[in-house]
Formats: structure tokens, sequence, C-alpha cells
């Protein structure tokens, strides 16, 4: 289980970054999950699916507010999802929720601490990312800000191609790892 936490993780931080390849993967991995947690809180089906697509843009634009010393990574995917499920139940019903929701949702998100945290991670990303080299730094946003393949980034650096592939999951590593710290 720790692995799948840290999978999800390392997924999240890609996402922040903005790698489509990693949008997809955790779509393919957490979207049954989370369309399942937005069925039963909103109880209609269509509903549920169009409050997933809103659960993953939330994520593609919210992913660099994930702080993993505040929640896992699964329990941060489930708040998104139940954060906006509760307000549309709030639409829904004109500001009032049933006691039924309220009955499966969690405790409340984190305090102002947390929040403090939070509006600090894009400062925080940009300064990770001046701790790598030069080069690998450039790579790194090139792959996961620009889109660009490991292909054209190992052309692009004159690198071999399994070279490029070690560069990125070693800074990818090094950003999590400085994030973390």
């Amino acid at each position: 289980m720790a692995d799948a936490g840290q999978d999800l993780g390392e997924l999240l931080a890609r996402v922040a970054l903005a790698d489509r390849a990693a949008f997809e993967r955790l779509y393919s991995v957490q979207g049954a999950k989370l369309f399942g947690l937005c069925l039963r809180l909103l109880k209609d089906r269509r509903e549920a699916e169009d409050a997933l697509q809103d659960v993953f843009v939330k994520i593609w634009m919210n992913a660099d507010r994930y702080v993993p010393e505040v929640a896992s990574p699964a329990a941060w995917l489930n708040s998104v999802t139940r954060n906006l499920c509760i307000d549309r139940l709030r639409r829904r019903k004109g500001g009032e929720i049933g006691v039924e929701a309220l009955e499966e949702l969690p405790a409340e998100a984190p305090g102002p601490e947390a929040a403090a945290i939070r509006a600090s991670e894009g400062r925080r990303i940009d300064d990770c990312m001046t701790r790598l080299d030069t080069t690998r730094a450039e790579a790194v946003r090139r792959a996961y800000v620009e889109g660009e393949s490991y292909l054209e980034l190992a052309e692009r650096f004159a690198v071999p191609l399994n070279t490029m592939r070690s560069w990125l999951r070693r800074s990818l590593i090094s950003l999590r790892e400085c994030l973390e710290g």
C-alpha cells in the first residue's frame, strides 16, 4: 500500500508540473474510485459523471497545492472530490445538505497553517527547480510543462534516450525530496 501512495504522490507531483501523461495515468488509476465517491454522494449517475470531470479539472489546476506532510495523496484526491460534491449538493438544495450526505463526509479540511503551507507551494517548487542542474531543470520544464517527449528531449540535449529518462526520473525524485524537506 505504501508503494501505491508513493506512486500517487509522484503522479501528483508530475501533474503539478503539467505532465499530461501523468494526468492520464492518475485518471486511469483513480477515476473509478473517485467516480464511486461522486455517485455515492450525489446519488445521480449523470451528475456524478459531470462532477468527476470537474474533479479532474480541479486536480489539474490545483495539483501544486497538494502537501504530502498534510495528507496522503489518496486523502487529498478524496477531499477534492468530496468538496466539489458538497458544493454541488448545496447548489442543488439551495444551500442545504441532507443529513445522509453529511454522515459520509470526513472532518473539515486542514486549518490555517496547512492553508499557509499550500499558498507557498508554488514558490517552493520554483526554489526546488533552481537546485537542479540547469540542463536538467530545463529538461524537466520542457517535459512536464511544454510536453516534449523523451525522444525530443534526448535529441535536443544530445544524450541517449535512456539517459534522458534517468535525468527526468532523478530530477523528479530530487524535486519530491526537496518539497518534502
